[in-house]
């Protein structure tokens, strides 16, 4: 999935789009891992350029991860779907392309689900099919100035997600005359009686159009959502749509859309509803936006499906950038990185209901070495680093620095918290980047700030997560000095070992 603002298509792009039809790139040379600003304990593509999660879906002990992936830069192209797959959402394994353009256009963003019930005839019963539902995106179309050049199309694997057939008869779902017409997230539900189909989110201009299937074959408009008061700064993308229950058993449906620009910090971001679907139309009871993460630098984020009830978490993932300036970022021979996982909870603040996002407990095996550290002023021995800190103030800030004077600030001042990468390393490769960020609390009360610090990002968890920000950072050495004011004398820090 990606804006029309970055697509610039010369006769010479359209040829190698339809030429990727028949001949797939070559393997591309393994890495080290260990180039500057190289994620350590995110997951990030072996080489080239990534952006959107795909199609995240669990089965027989492995979660799938495909994303969007352009294998013949570091910057975007035709769209590719990437993949890898964990056992245990922190260690990946980088596996083969697995679905290429094709004469129906590049593959944009899109989802994956397990037909258990074969209800597409694509499987059986005892071998279901894992099912990959995504955007075409036909760039001959676009060129021309048509608005049905998206549409939406199918691909099968009846291996686990090792290879994949294209579907016949694709798309599935033609387009009406909609520019941007993309995006397609996937669910089974079934109502009180126990009837079940399969509902589609659809990002169509400014608003969220539902679809339902019996069989992801054919696909029928039940409703739209775009409430006057929603962030309209730029174009929807990527929605989800799932429910959440609160600890005091209230169910609510939860509605994720993408939007860039239009974020709080500029640029991209995710604003999500909280309200209530009935198997064609969801309708929100707030009239407030509400972003998931209130840093710069989580965007398209969406969450697994088939997750077994025996585990019952909601889990999430998002692209690490933003792109004001995602194409431009000091990073090579790769681009991007994604947020680590999180579990999504539905959580009370005063009269109203929020989205709290919290790390994955998974990320704890990372540790290698915990040690308290006392006072308020203490070096770091690494630079892979979660931090436990616990305010004994209402206001508090956070200064990190190195040797070589870069400084990067976290500040609770009333209720708003901010993050400063000002003066955080490399910021010259974009005006955007070098900024101040802010957030509002919400009511919220600060008890804990949980932080994860990697080579080129981090992760701000207050509460453990009932707010995040999340920020990437380019320091030219890692933050050695670590000064506290407004917290207790006694904090943790947990040095984390690499995944690579």
């Amino acid at each position: 999935m990606k804006k029309s603002l970055f697509i610039i298509i010369s006769l010479f792009s359209v040829f190698f789009a339809c030429k990727t039809i028949e001949e797939k790139s070559s393997p591309m040379d393994t890495t080290s891992y260990n180039e500057p600003f190289r994620p350590q304990f995110h997951f990030s593509p072996e080489a080239n350029w990534m952006n959107d999660p795909n199609g995240m879906v669990y089965l027989d002990g492995e979660y799938h991860l495909f994303y969007q992936y352009y294998p013949d830069s570091t910057v975007w192209g035709p769209m590719h779907w990437g993949h890898a797959v964990s056992t245990d959402l922190v260690h990946w394994e980088h596996l083969p392309i697995a679905i290429y353009p094709d004469k129906n256009g590049w593959i944009f963003s899109g989802s994956a689900v397990i037909d258990h019930d074969n209800t597409s005839g694509l499987g059986s019963s005892q071998n279901p099919a894992m099912i990959a539902i995504f955007t075409y995106h036909e760039p001959i179309g676009e060129k021309e100035g048509r608005n049905d050049f998206q549409t939406q199309g199918i691909a099968y694997s009846l291996d686990k997600g090792r290879s994949w057939t294209v579907y016949e008869e694709n798309p599935v779902l033609k387009n009406p005359g909609i520019k941007d017409f993309r995006d397609p997230k996937v669910m089974w539900h079934e109502d009180e009686a126990g009837n079940g189909r399969w509902i589609m989110s659809l990002a169509v201009l400014d608003k969220i159009d539902f679809y339902s299937s019996p069989n992801l074959l054919e696909w029928t408009f039940e409703s739209d959502f775009n409430p006057e008061w929603a962030a309209y700064g730029g174009v929807w993308e990527c929605p989800d749509l799932f429910p959440l229950t609160a600890a005091d058993g209230t169910k609510k449906w939860i509605l994720f859309v993408s939007i860039n620009p239009g974020g709080p910090q500029g640029g991209s971001a995710t604003q999500y509803f909280v309200g209530n679907f009935d198997g064609k139309t969801f309708t929100t009871e707030s009239s407030e936006t509400l972003w998931l993460d209130y840093g710069a630098d989580n965007y398209a984020g969406v969450t697994w499906s088939n997750v077994p009830e025996s585990d019952g978490r909601t889990l999430f993932i998002g692209w690490m950038s933003n792109w004001q300036y995602g194409q431009i970022v000091p990073t090579h021979p790769w681009r991007s990185a994604m947020t680590i996982p999180r579990k999504l909870e539905l959580i009370k603040i005063n009269d109203g209901y929020l989205v709290a996002s919290r790390p994955v407990k998974e990320i704890e095996k990372l540790r290698k070495e915990s040690k308290t550290v006392s006072g308020s002023s203490f070096e770091l021995e690494n630079e892979l680093v979660e931090l436990e800190l616990s305010p004994n103030q209402s206001d508090f800030k956070i200064h990190f620095s190195n040797d070589k004077g870069e400084t990067l600030i976290i500040e609770k001042s009333g209720q708003e918290l901010k993050i400063d990468r000002t003066q955080s390393g490399k910021i010259d490769f974009s005006p955007e980047f070098p900024a101040v960020h802010k957030a509002p609390l919400h009511g919220i009360e600060v008890g804990t700030v949980r932080l994860f610090i990697d080579r080129s990002s981090i992760e701000v968890f207050i509460n453990d997560g009932e707010l995040v920000m999340t920020d990437l950072i380019f320091p030219n050495e890692f933050y050695s000095k670590v000064e506290l004011n407004g917290f207790t004398e006694s904090n943790s820090v947990h040095y984390l070992k690499g995944i690579w």
